[in-house]
């Protein structure tokens, strides 16, 4: 369990918890031999002078004193510990989910990864802050008291031995009929967590179709698995509890009926069987808890599993000495890329000189989009490669690549804060100036006016408190302030209303302006711009050229921009 918490929190926290595992033991020991001082108090109470157990009950509460201190140090370097390993785990975790491919962030990931960064690394603070220093005790402190009883009397200590294999098997047994139950209720709340997500997702789907006041079957199903699954997660506990409870009693009568046998043949006397009945009445709290606090470990050890496993999946692989672009041309150089068995790019190789504009036009699912997400590096290609500025993308520094690109969505999100923040995020460090230069070319400057609170308007989670158009602009701007020297644009006007549409392509204009720019289009108009057209379709380019010779061509091209002229198709 150490090891495993250790593995997941890396070095930088390994000296503390090691420090902090040995002052445990080192309480858990001394107060088990606290009690050794029993046997001279109860011997000279029941002597001939009784006030001879004065000095022995002094030396007895200094030693409880301690203990105390130990106890008081032990649990605050515990929590000290949790506290600072679960500040360093969210930096951690998080740093290693924005290394890891796009790819990786499938559908049921974002559930997943929302408990675990709750329970996951709450469960990593929780063993060192809160369980840790119970199991330890629970485990050191019976077996410290049966070295004392056995310094007592040899025939009591092997008796009370007895019980240390018997309390291992059941927890071994215990935790195995556990592992089962204990993967299927994760597996089931997971699902459910998922089915709520769901459920408040299709609220405008349930209204829309008259089913707002019914129970949705797919959640109740899945809630219905979780109480099956805790039910039976409960039932599998209570065979371990039950026998840790009759195995200490057995242990505790055993002691009591040898000791009486022992004591009647002048084998050992009373003080002696006393300080033995409570040494082994004051191990069996700790070994009744045992059943408790290694339930919530093994949970707790459950959820580092899954930890552990986020954080041993490999990110994209960094350059030992990564090459700094001095261009911004782009390449793709015979690239295959492949999303699970399908293949979405097939041998694709196309250009864009410095300064260019290409729109890259094809049906759905043709790998436009992919396109962009490989000149990000969101993937890696599994054959060929994709350049900036001649540099494999592969062989640049992330952050460099990244600080190089300024990509538009056509679905913005937004942060929880304010406008100006959000702008900001292109580039922190910019100037008020900067910032309001670019919300201007971005026609930003007009919804910040008509906002209450202006540039201090919270946007709200996704940007919520704002239309489609008004986040455009946002992202519009943020791009701009960026000021990187490629752009990538994934169709940002296809679902905006024609004012906010000529106002976002106001901006684009301004923001591509010298630039090499990679626009994915759907509305086919946005073409026009375009210095060069490539027309994708089954992973590969199959037509490219100026828009006007596409057109002269009669191609796949021109029968794309026909139907958007079409009463239909038209915009």
């Amino acid at each position: 369990m150490i090891r495993m918490l250790l593995r997941v929190l890396g070095d930088e926290y390994a000296k503390p918890m090691r420090r902090t595992v040995a002052l445990m033991t080192t309480t858990a020991v001394v107060e088990g031999l606290l009690y050794v001082l029993l046997v001279p108090v109860l011997r000279a109470l029941f002597g001939s002078t009784p006030s001879d157990a004065w000095p022995w009950l002094i030396a007895f509460a200094a030693s409880v004193a301690v203990y105390a201190v130990l106890r008081y140090t032990s649990d605050l370097s515990g929590m000290r510990v949790g506290t600072t390993m679960l500040r360093g785990m969210y930096h951690h975790l998080g740093e290693h989910l924005a290394r890891l491919p796009i790819g990786w962030y499938n559908a049921g990931r974002v559930g997943e990864v929302s408990v675990m960064a709750s329970r996951g690394l709450l469960a990593a603070m929780g063993v060192s802050a809160h369980l840790l220093g119970p199991f330890i005790s629970a485990c050191v402190t019976p077996l410290t008291i049966i070295v004392v009883v056995t310094a007592i009397n040899l025939q009591l200590g092997l008796a009370a031995l007895v019980a240390a294999p018997l309390v291992v098997a059941i927890q071994v047994w215990t935790a195995r009929s556990m592992a089962a139950n204990d993967a299927e209720n994760t597996q089931r709340s997971n699902e459910a967590s998922a089915r709520v997500i769901e459920f408040l997702l299709a609220q405008p789907v349930l209204r829309a179709g008259g089913r707002s006041s019914e129970r949705f079957s797919l959640l109740d199903d899945a809630l219905q698995g979780v109480e099956r699954s805790s039910r039976r997660q409960t039932l599998s506990v209570l065979p371990g509890a039950v026998g840790m409870t009759l195995t200490v009693q057995a242990v505790f009568t055993t002691l009591l009926v040898l000791g009486t046998y022992l004591a009647l043949g002048g084998g050992i006397g009373v003080a002696e069987i006393l300080t033995i009945l409570v040494l082994a009445a004051r191990s069996a709290d700790p070994l009744l808890s045992l059943a408790d606090i290694s339930g919530k470990l093994r949970g707790a050890r459950a959820e580092l599993d899954r930890l552990d496993k986020v954080l041993r999946t490999e990110p994209l692989p960094e350059a030992t000495r990564p090459v700094r672009p001095q261009q911004s041309d782009l390449e793709f150089d015979s690239v295959t890329f492949r999303h699970g068995d399908r293949v979405v790019l097939d041998g694709m190789s196309l250009s864009v000189p410095q300064g260019l504009r290409l729109a890259v036009v094809g049906p759905s699912g043709a790998g436009k989009s992919t396109l962009l997400q490989l000149l990000a590096r969101f993937y890696d290609v599994d054959a060929g490669a994709v350049r900036v500025g001649g540099v494999d993308v592969r062989d640049i520094d992330p952050e460099v690549l990244m600080a190089q690109t300024a990509i538009v969505f056509q679905d913005v999100y937004l942060f929880d804060g304010t406008i100006e923040e959000n702008v900001r995020l292109g580039r922190p460090d910019a100037g008020e100036a900067e910032v309001r230069a670019a919300a201007t070319a971005a026609r930003l400057d007009e919804v910040v006016e008509r906002l209450p609170g202006g540039w201090a308007t919270n946007v709200g989670e996704g940007g919520a408190q704002l239309s489609g158009g008004e986040r455009q602009r946002v992202s519009i701007a943020r791009a701009l302030l960026k000021n990187a020297q490629v752009v990538l644009l994934d169709e940002v006007t296809s679902a905006l209303d024609p004012a906010n549409e000529t106002a976002v392509h106001d901006g684009i204009e301004r923001l591509m302006a010298g630039r090499t720019v990679v626009m994915v289009a759907h509305r086919m108009r946005t073409v026009q711009r375009a210095d060069r057209v490539v027309f994708v379709s089954g992973g590969q380019v199959v037509e490219e050229g100026s828009h006007d010779e596409l057109l002269r061509r009669g191609g796949r091209y021109a029968d794309f921009w026909n139907i958007s002229l079409s009463p239909v198709g038209s915009e």
